[in-house]
């Protein structure tokens, strides 16, 4: 410390032989006593932690694209990987076999999770422990989603694909719209012709004939993400390029939604709780409402991924 040193004169320090040595041990022995209580202060009184700090998340790269719930299961997936996690977002955990991945949308279909990205389509046959990819019609997979054995696909490359069999085969449903769907397509469990996609040129979309067709269903302009309470699917929540949108009746109507600054991605989680997405730094940070958007807590606490 500069300032100890400074209470004992050089000149006086060369000329007064043991006094001398005297003098400096107990300067020394000030400055370890002043070190070692700093650094007691130090371990014994950790500073108060922020909202950053403690919710710093999973390392995904530089897109947040989903955020996806199944079978007890979140998964969120970047441009650069894939965190998983069973408790809602408190512990994220890497899917090291999407790594790369950029995964867009996503399609529970029989005992089969797929996902789909840049690289194309990936499947899991065991409950989304591992992925292995598999063949597609195209390569680039921007929107995915399924009930059942009924799949729909958009790609900037084609447009609206569909298989009614679980993947095995694919036919091209319209090259006039799903060029432009992100996130992962909501299909109804009842009637598997019924879905809903985002939109990023326009807003959700719907389609009543398998695919073939689709009209405007409202939302936000320049919908990026949509879920629906698989309990009341009703009730349904998109984000946009413009802001956040809930509605209650199916698309009928809509009320605007407050969301977390930075949202890209919702779901529905345990209950009805609406689990949104945040990208921090290329790290996923996820956050979560049990009262339809009206206030929102922190989940992450940990981050147990640091990139591919």
């Amino acid at each position: 410390m500069p300032h100890l040193k400074r209470t004992i004169p050089t000149t006086y320090a060369a000329t007064t032989g043991g006094r001398t040595r005297s003098w400096m041990w107990l300067a020394i022995g000030v400055v370890l006593v002043i070190v070692t209580g700093v650094a007691a202060l130090t371990f014994a009184a950790p500073r108060s932690r922020s909202a950053t700090d403690s919710q710093a998340g999973a390392q995904i790269g530089g897109d947040l694209h989903t955020v996806f719930f199944n079978a007890g299961t979140l998964y969120v997936g970047g441009h650069d990987a894939v965190v998983t996690s069973t408790d809602s977002g408190q512990h994220l955990r890497p899917i090291t076999s999407l790594t790369g991945a950029d995964a867009m949308g996503w399609a529970a279909s029989g005992s089969s999770l797929l996902v789909g990205g840049h690289p194309g389509l990936f499947r899991s046959v065991d409950q989304g422990t591992t992925f292995t990819k598999v063949t597609a019609p195209v390569s680039d997979v921007h929107a995915l989603g399924g009930a059942g054995t009924m799949l729909y696909l958009g790609s900037p490359q084609a447009g609206l694909l569909a298989s009614e069999d679980g993947g095995r085969t694919w036919d091209l449903r319209t090259a006039r719209q799903g060029q432009d769907f992100m996130g992962t397509i909501l299909v109804d469990p009842k009637n598997p012709s019924r879905a809903l996609a985002p939109d990023m040129a326009t807003g959700l979309m719907r389609t009543v004939d398998g695919g073939r067709t689709w009209y405007p269903a409202g939302g936000p302009v320049g919908a990026l993400a949509a879920a629906w309470n698989p309990a009341d699917t009703r009730q349904l929540v998109v984000v946009g390029m413009t802001g956040a949108a809930a509605s209650r009746n199916g698309g009928a109507t809509w009320q605007p939604l407050s969301v977390p600054a930075g949202t890209s991605a919702v779901t529905f989680g345990p209950g009805g709780t609406v689990l949104a997405g945040v990208l921090r730094d290329q790290r996923a940070v996820i956050y979560a409402s049990k009262d339809q958007g009206k206030s929102w807590s922190g989940t992450a606490k940990s981050a147990s991924h640091t990139g591919g």
